[in-house]
């Protein structure tokens, strides 16, 4: 199925399943975003750096904390 078969049967949803594709998709997308997240920042993610910089600063007494 292509993308324009997709939107159009999309668009010929009733507004009940609408919000039920809506939901799923915003479910799908979350739970994308959370696992980029977390291979960004564990080891040998491309973040790791930048925490293993804060723990460096945070071990020297540089670090204060949000209010």
């Amino acid at each position: 199925m292509s993308l324009a078969e997709i939107e159009e049967a999309v668009d010929k949803l009733p507004p009940r399943e609408l919000a039920k594709l809506a939901a799923h998709i915003a479910r799908r997308d979350k739970l994308a975003w959370d696992k980029e997240i977390e291979e960004d920042f564990s080891p040998g993610g491309k973040h790791e750096k930048i925490l293993e910089k804060i723990d460096r600063e945070i071990d020297a007494g540089n670090f204060t904390p949000f209010p």
